[in-house]
């Protein structure tokens, strides 16, 4: 069986290239989606940046649903896991975000207690993390998902050692912020001083003071014109137009500075974890602040119970569903994979889902901009039989603590 790393070169990864790729490749937009590509190759998100609570509330989630959601770092999947779903159905392009789910699935299965599982993907600096894994969780993996956390880099460390350390300073989104923290530095903020605020007040006056300032600078300005410098935060190409188009001179950084400021600004700190991984670089400690939602101890009993209902596949949100049959599905989780798409293949995918959707079945999804992508490019024939939910889709938008998204959207299927 093909190691699970060779087919995460962008090259080779046939349904990733057909899902990013829609320009010629000496054009230059062909040349930024294929950066895009290679560096969206590897391990992006070792955490979801989509609000749990947000989408569990917008779908309305209860026993009995059947789900299909696109992976990325899983955390999502495992808070859906506590309201008891009848089936989750998990797919990504990535292999590694693939591997990662499995992980965590396995360890919610196999670590014996919720603080081995909290010390595995709450805490950094455990060193224990990589002997857990071999004594609990590595002999109950599938063939591929072993190989992958134990294959060794060029300076001999296994994967799984990155859990030794910190997780969430690896993967393109991790050094993407590590980047953040190195140019504030330059200019002489210690972006972690942020954890030190002991109220909204406070997160105000640090934000306004000393982050805000930022993106006047030279620099920033300079880097944030130019849409690679984006593609750290797992933003392409086509979300890169999406957000220029915000701003009256085509700039992104009044973009980026209104969403951290709702990031830093809009929620206590101690409620907000997102905002501990983007200024602090871990997970708050108990007395500091909340775990995600995954990982709080109320919730452990019927995560664990509940992960044989979820089902791992490396395939495309249009191809799993394809595979299904007519009214089979209760509720979808789209992210922000919408952004990327042709008409064809937001057509396409929509079509599936209108063929698998139950009624009043519910889809959910964020976008860049604020407007619903939706908008003009979905088939009417297709579109008339869902009910955007417009009012809620706003107020929702408002309590997404990640903040880095223009829109959150919920439509559900016509009776």
């Amino acid at each position: 069986m093909a190691d699970i790393a060779q087919e995460a070169g962008f090259g080779k990864n046939q349904k990733l290239r057909q899902a990013l790729l829609q320009h010629k490749a000496l054009s230059r937009q062909g040349i930024s989606e294929r950066l895009f590509g290679l560096l969206f190759s590897g391990l992006v998100y070792p955490q979801i940046w989509e609000d749990p609570d947000v989408d569990m509330s917008a779908m309305e989630l209860a026993e009995g649903h059947s789900i299909v959601t696109i992976a990325s770092g899983g955390c999502n999947m495992l808070a859906y896991l506590s309201r008891s779903p009848k089936k989750i159905d998990v797919v990504d392009l990535n292999p590694h975000h693939v591997a990662l789910n499995r992980l965590k699935l396995a360890a919610f299965r196999h670590l014996p207690s919720h603080a081995d599982v909290v010390r595995h993907f709450g805490t950094a600096d455990a060193r224990s993390n990589s002997k857990s894994f071999d004594m609990f969780i590595a002999p109950h993996l599938d063939q591929r998902t072993r190989g992958y956390w134990e294959r060794r880099s060029l300076s001999g460390r296994r994967r799984i050692e990155a859990f030794d350390r910190n997780i969430y300073k690896t993967g393109l989104l991790g050094r993407f912020i590590g980047a953040g923290h190195l140019i504030a530095r330059l200019h002489g903020i210690d972006l972690t001083e942020m954890a030190k605020a002991k109220s909204l007040r406070e997160q105000r006056q640090f934000f306004e003071s000393h982050v805000a300032p930022l993106f006047d600078k030279p620099l920033i300005r300079w880097i944030t014109a130019r849409k690679s410098s984006l593609f750290g935060l797992g933003i392409p190409p086509q979300q890169y137009d999406e957000l220029a188009s915000l701003a009256a001179d085509g700039s992104i950084a009044p973009v980026l500075r209104q969403r951290l400021e709702k990031l830093a600004c809009h929620f206590p700190l101690r409620e907000n974890y997102f905002a501990w991984q983007a200024f602090a670089r871990r997970y708050p400690s108990p007395q500091e602040g909340n775990l995600p939602t995954y990982l709080r101890a109320e919730n452990y009993k019927s995560i664990r119970a509940n992960t044989e209902r979820v089902t791992v596949h490396h395939a495309s949100f249009t191809e799993l569903l394809a595979q299904k049959s007519a009214a089979s599905v209760d509720r979808y989780v789209l992210l922000d994979a919408q952004d990327w798409m042709t008409d064809e293949q937001l057509n396409g995918l929509w079509t599936e889902i209108t063929r698998t959707a139950s009624v009043g079945a519910r889809v959910i999804f964020r976008t860049a901009a604020e407007k619903s992508v939706l908008t003009g490019r979905l088939s009417p024939a297709l579109l008339d039989q869902w009910t955007y939910l417009e009012e809620r889709s706003r107020a929702l938008t408002l309590q997404d603590r990640s903040a880095i998204y223009g829109g959150f959207h919920i439509y559900t299927k016509t009776a």
